[in-house]
């Protein structure tokens, strides 16, 4: 299979470390993209010098049906006692359409005023659009810019598998490979850290490699029959902590490899997970970190005190791409929860966003290019294991997410053939805040059928 390379002009302007955004962040705000919301007017400010641009659509929570206008505003605040020239440039980036270039616009904003200017576009198909607006004010260097996407019918979108033609064989191999090695469980009690509600235990575990890797369970005390498990696994470079919070289900935080306290036998810095064996995937991170994660699974099927028709498995960012790998790769997960979600369609991931350091990782050796890379990456493509998921999913997004872009993480969820839904935050970027986090938990809770 030949894989396109990725288009620099169709790249975001990203942080440079990697490490740091692929955290779960958590903001402010809850509008949903759930049809009933009132017309979205998503504001956005930058200043540069005297000069504001805001960015806003009419477009209902962030969404539109095909081949419906949508009407884009931008507004120019000049507070300087001079009249501000130049020049307002309005563009497209989407990766699931293709729309008509827009022409330059000559522009003049007064001393002390505002002005607004609009931009309709139509999108004919399902897929993701993001306006772009910047305004070069005649001099500068530099334009002040703003960005916003909007979606229709995300649920529809697809596209193409990037599967190597011995990709189950690849995982067959690979979890065998896990089986032939005794995970030799241990649970310590870190009385230090439970209280009169809940038991906290550090657990430790081989996994593939002979790798040793840990994680926090927490049991609630004075429970006699089965209870429900959720696994918890971490965003890129984020340490799994025991969190204290539930009466009424087993909680597993668990660390991969290199994350919080599975640092032992591989190391958390650099904080390069993504390209550590990129070379090859049968040494790439990707393939252990997901293995480590079926191996938690293995640890919570041993619990007698978990009920094993409710083993949920819950991450966001990388933590999210971890979720749905393991809801693929172990049938015994009986409910997935990803949030933004990274590890999906790798293609469509490097065509919307640009990693300075995976650019360098490529050019360092003269053997490496992006066919290659690509093709490695795409044995971890979630987008490629999506069909193997069978259990209830949830996946959430923040529809101006530039780190996990939302295009690529559907691609991934319209490949899933189970039970499966989806919730939009048309204002959030890479982080969906604490009434999101607390909504979810109720979710699980309806789900398993337990109350608070």
């Amino acid at each position: 299979m030949n894989f396109p390379t990725p288009s620099s002009n169709w790249r975001h302007d990203c942080l440079q470390v990697a490490a740091v955004l692929f955290f779960i962040y958590f903001s402010v705000g809850t509008e949903v993209a759930d049809g009933n919301s009132p017309t979205l007017l998503h504001p956005t400010a930058q200043k540069q010098k005297l000069l504001t641009l805001t960015l806003s659509s009419d477009a209902i929570s962030g969404m539109s049906p095909p081949n419906t206008p949508i009407k884009f505003t931008a507004k120019i605040g000049n507070t300087a006692n001079h009249v501000a020239t130049g020049v307002l440039n309005w563009s497209t980036k989407s990766t699931t359409t293709s729309l008509p270039l827009i022409p330059e616009m000559p522009t003049r904003i007064d001393a002390g005023k505002s002005v607004s200017f609009s931009h309709t576009i139509t999108v004919p198909k399902a897929g993701f659009v993001e306006m772009v607006c910047e305004f070069t004010q005649s001099g500068a260097e530099k334009p002040i810019r703003q960005t916003l996407r909007i979606g229709c019918n995300p649920d529809k979108v697809i596209a193409p598998l990037t599967r190597q033609p011995d990709f189950e064989e690849f995982w067959e191999q690979a979890i065998k490979e896990l089986k032939d090695v005794p995970p030799a469980f241990e649970s310590r009690e870190r009385l230090d850290l439970s209280d009169d509600r809940i038991q906290v235990f550090e657990v430790s575990m081989r996994s593939h490699n002979q790798t040793r890797v840990r994680g926090w369970l927490e049991v609630p005390r004075n429970v006699t029959e089965e209870l429900p498990a959720v696994i918890r696994v971490p965003g890129y470079g984020q340490n799994m902590k025991p969190i204290g919070k539930c009466d009424d289900m087993i909680v597993f935080s668990f660390n991969p490899r290199g994350h919080g306290n599975s640092q032992q036998d591989v190391p958390g810095k650099p904080n390069n997970f993504w390209i550590r064996g990129l070379d090859n995937p049968q040494i790439y991170y990707y393939r252990g970190s997901y293995l480590d994660c079926i191996r938690a699974v293995d640890f919570i099927a041993t619990r007698k005190d978990v009920n094993q028709e409710k083993i949920a498995v819950w991450g966001g960012s990388q933590g999210g791409g971890f979720a749905l790998a393991t809801a693929a790769l172990d049938p015994r997960v009986d409910h997935c929860i990803a949030d933004i979600p990274f590890l999906c369609d790798w293609i469509d991931y490097f065509r919307l966003t640009q990693w300075p350091e995976m650019d360098e990782w490529i050019a360092d050796q003269p053997h490496r290019n992006w066919q290659s890379t690509m093709q490695t990456l795409s044995y971890f493509d979630t987008m490629n294991l999506a069909d193997r998921i069978n259990c209830p999913t949830l996946m959430s997004v923040g529809l101006q997410d530039s780190v996990c872009p939302p295009t690529t993480c559907f691609h991934t969820f319209n490949r899933i053939p189970g039970e499966k839904k989806f919730r939009i935050y048309p204002n959030k970027r890479h982080g969906l805040g604490k009434e999101h986090y607390e909504w979810v938990w109720a979710q699980l809770r309806q789900a398993f059928a337990v109350s608070e």
